[in-house]
């Protein structure tokens, strides 16, 4: 069933709403993406920062404002979605209830005028892939939301489209029915090949299933990258907070020399290397992931106190205060001998590289 994959490129697309109150509203603004043949792309951001808006456009679902969109080489800025050759992928399912799993699934085929004696195989194929063999005489109300997912997406995948889109398909399933589904839709859409655009709003999520990740605030993309691009290296405080946690801790550059930046917190000095063309004065922030802080009771490192202890099974999380700014350290499965209740002082140390320092107000 696999074929070959298409790209897909955004030039300078930009949507615009009119509001009753507020009048013209920009929802997206002037957005150039390229997703690569064959790739997973995520588009994440919080509510409102115009993933979906997006993802619309390129469905064809709505026109863009100004800018163009190509999936492979040809222009559908104007092309209606019907004419597209995609498949997508409801947050709600949108399944008819009054068919059967196997009409809905076969809907897609017999809108292409495909032959009767082709559509009951094509079928009985993708409700295999997507574990569902044997469901076809069923009505959607006697599934699970799990099941009805299922369907949705061999409905979506049995047309073979060039372009798989996705619009948040998991967030009415329970945590558990998540894991499994996300993983499920990596392994699908790898097997197949097809170029995909998965929009969410979980970052575990994306991080879990994606090939690169898109990171969109305000209308904008404001980091493109795989998640380990965006966990290390986020180009700005929100990245920084949006992908998985981090600790920003403010600091005054007192000097920069051999690659190393110095900064002073609460008067504290930590030495970091980093690129970054600091001036001393300046305040800057460093991004300090909790797992990568050392906590402990002797030796050097920056003076703290414990603010609390949760202890969850594999891993204790500390909060500690440094000056006015409190830190989230982890500890995974530390010795009893090397735990810390509220209200001790303690010592924390921070890498010294790979920590990417920030200007304090980006």
């Amino acid at each position: 069933m696999t074929q070959s994959s298409v790209g897909i490129r955004l030039e300078n697309v930009s949507a615009v709403f009119r509001h009753p109150d507020r009048g013209l509203v920009p929802a997206v603004r002037e957005i150039d993406l390229e997703v690569r043949p064959g790739e997973l792309l995520t588009l994440l951001g919080p509510s409102g920062c115009g993933k979906t808006t997006t993802l619309r456009m390129i469905a064809g679902f709505q026109e863009p404002s100004e800018g163009t969109i190509h999936i492979g080489d040809k222009d559908v800025t104007r092309v209606p979605a019907n004419r597209r050759d995609i498949g997508f992928v409801f947050q709600n399912y949108a399944l008819f209830p009054h068919l059967s799993v196997f009409e809905n699934v076969a809907y897609g085929l017999r809108v292409r005028r495909m032959k009767p004696v082709e559509i009951a195989p094509a079928v009985d194929q993708v409700l295999a892939m997507v574990g569902l063999d044997g469901f076809g005489g069923r009505l959607p109300s006697e599934l699970s939301g799990g099941q009805q997912q299922r369907v949705a997406l061999a409905r979506a995948i049995v047309i073979r489209p060039r372009v798989l889109l996705f619009d948040e398909p998991l967030s009415n399933l329970d945590a558990k029915l998540r894991l499994q589904m996300r993983d499920e839709i990596r392994k699908l859409q790898k097997m197949l090949g097809t170029t995909a655009v998965y929009v969410t709003h979980d970052q575990d999520e994306a991080m879990a299933i994606s090939d690169r990740i898109a990171v969109m605030e305000d209308g904008r993309i404001s980091q493109i990258g795989t998640a380990e691009d965006l966990y290390r290296r986020p180009a700005s405080a929100f990245i920084a907070q949006f992908i998985g946690r981090a600790n920003l801790l403010a600091g005054t550059v007192v000097e920069r020399s051999d690659g190393m930046v110095t900064l002073e917190t609460a008067g504290q000095r930590s030495a970091f290397r980093s690129a970054v063309l600091a001036v001393p004065g300046e305040t800057l922030c460093a991004v300090l992931r909790p797992e990568s802080i050392s906590i402990g009771n002797t030796g050097d490192g920056m003076v703290a106190k414990v603010a609390s202890s949760t202890y969850l099974g594999d891993k204790i999380e500390y909060s500690v205060i440094v000056g006015e700014d409190a830190l989230k350290i982890v500890r995974f499965d530390p010795p009893e001998a090397e735990r810390f209740e509220a209200g001790e002082e303690v010592r924390i140390r921070f890498p010294r590289e790979g920590v990417q320092l920030l200007p304090a107000k980006r």
